[in-house]
């Protein structure tokens, strides 16, 4: 993830469970873990690279959101992608 400039974090990319509250995440399940969203540090919106207008009408919307979440025993600083054509969530990635 880029923190004032640096590169930090690991990418991952595999699907995660994730409860929402308005279209924000609350919490996700990743690797039989709990993770509760404790505080929501940047949210962006982009497109899927790969959506063309002649195919589909609405724009399919990739929803970025970078926030502080953990367990009972750590905590971190995790990227979430939500897809919002398929509906499916995404882990990418994670810093300290």
């Amino acid at each position: 993830m880029m923190l004032r400039g640096s590169v930090v974090g690991r990418d991952y990319g595999v699907q995660v469970t994730v409860v929402e509250d308005d279209g924000r995440p609350t919490r996700f399940t990743w690797e039989g873990r709990v993770y509760g969203v404790r505080r929501i540090l940047e949210h962006w919106v982009t497109l899927r690279m790969d959506w063309s207008p002649a195919r589909e009408s609405q724009a399919p919307e990739r929803r970025h959101w970078r926030v502080e979440a953990g367990t009972a025993r750590s905590q971190g600083v995790y990227e979430l992608r939500h897809d919002t054509a398929t509906g499916t969530w995404m882990l990418s990635r994670v810093g300290g």
